[in-house]
């Protein structure tokens, strides 16, 4: 089951070494910034296509097995609700968490960014 996170309770577990996956598009990333340490892994494009086969050779480099703990990060939390429910329930990862609210919620709460090139 995917858990929803708050930004506080994302800041504590990246502290702790919990890998942060951020799913925007590259657009995104440079417009915002990322949480700082954030791995940046696309999942659905500028126009929503996406490829699940690319996207979990990538994801597989960063979550190495389904016990492997993980955030990902969208910009309001609805991407990383679909994306996070699918390896969750179907791909069998038992500790998926998403960030609710996304950047947004991150943002609102004064937390800091990194810029991305």
């Amino acid at each position: 089951m995917l858990k929803d996170l708050s930004p506080q309770e994302v800041k504590e577990l990246a502290n702790k070494g919990v890998v942060l996956i951020d799913i925007r598009t590259p657009g995104e990333w440079r417009q915002t910034g990322v949480i700082p340490g954030s791995k940046l892994l696309t999942f659905f494009d500028e126009y929503g296509n996406y490829n699940i086969e690319s996207f979990m050779q990538e994801f597989q480099k960063y979550v190495p097995t389904k016990e492997t703990p993980f955030v990902l990060v969208c910009r309001t939390g609805s991407r990383t609700a679909s994306v996070g429910n699918f390896l969750a329930n179907q791909a069998g990862y038992a500790n998926a968490a998403h960030l609710a609210g996304g950047i947004y919620a991150w943002a609102a709460e004064g937390n800091s960014f990194e810029p991305v090139q």
